[in-house]
């Protein structure tokens, strides 16, 4: 296959969203985001997978990593939701760090612009005793930069799908043409009972 090849182009694809992966992986570790941890780990683990696959004409893992992309996909909707507050959701709840902790977007309080205000609490003179008073100054809201994070995760995984699947029909019918030309033999015994064309020669004789 070229380098212009649906399968040169999933190799790559499926760079790209290891690259993307784990630069949201690092923000949600800095965030405490844990289920978006756990499937930020299950996501890097199928595509590499994928990519396995790919390079070794493995069709079984390609169709795994054309499932989790479909999975992918729905995760990412669910959270945009989730941040943009869309039905009973609200990005104000302990939702994705399974409600044991009140950590937030790592984007809250870091986003491009954010000025934090920290005041001490009264009567407490130790460094330890600051809370956090408020975010000013922010260029852009955190749950639009986690919204950005996730359209970017939907649109990779799209195309990452729609590859996946034409490089899977491909493999699958160079291994049906391989094995209807090269790999099945219709006449095997007619070939093992052949004799070389020299040993049915007889001999002839020429009278004098």
């Amino acid at each position: 296959m070229g380098c212009c090849s649906g399968r040169c182009t999933l190799i790559f694809l499926c760079t790209i969203q290891l690259l993307v992966a784990l630069e949201r992986q690092v923000f949600d570790f800095l965030g405490y985001q844990w289920a978006p941890i756990l499937a930020n780990f299950f996501h890097i683990i199928i595509v590499i997978l994928g990519l396995f696959g790919t390079i070794q004409y493995r069709p079984r893992y390609i169709v795994v990593y054309t499932v989790w992309m479909a999975l992918w996909v729905a995760w990412n909707v669910f959270i945009i939701c989730y941040y943009l507050d869309v039905g009973d959701l609200t990005k104000d709840s302990d939702l994705l760090t399974f409600n044991i902790s009140a950590h937030h977007s790592w984007w809250s309080e870091h986003g491009p612009g954010c000025v934090r205000r920290e005041m001490t609490q009264p009567g407490v003179g130790t460094v330890d005793s600051q809370s956090y008073i408020s975010v000013m100054g922010c260029l852009m809201e955190y749950q639009y930069i986690e919204v950005l994070h996730s359209g970017t995760q939907i649109l990779i995984a799209l195309l990452g799908f729609v590859y996946a699947c034409y490089v899977f029909s491909t493999i699958t019918e160079e291994e049906d043409s391989f094995d209807f030309v090269g790999g099945f033999d219709p006449f095997p015994l007619y070939h093992v009972n052949e004799k070389p064309s020299h040993l049915l020669l007889k001999p002839m004789y020429l009278s004098t």
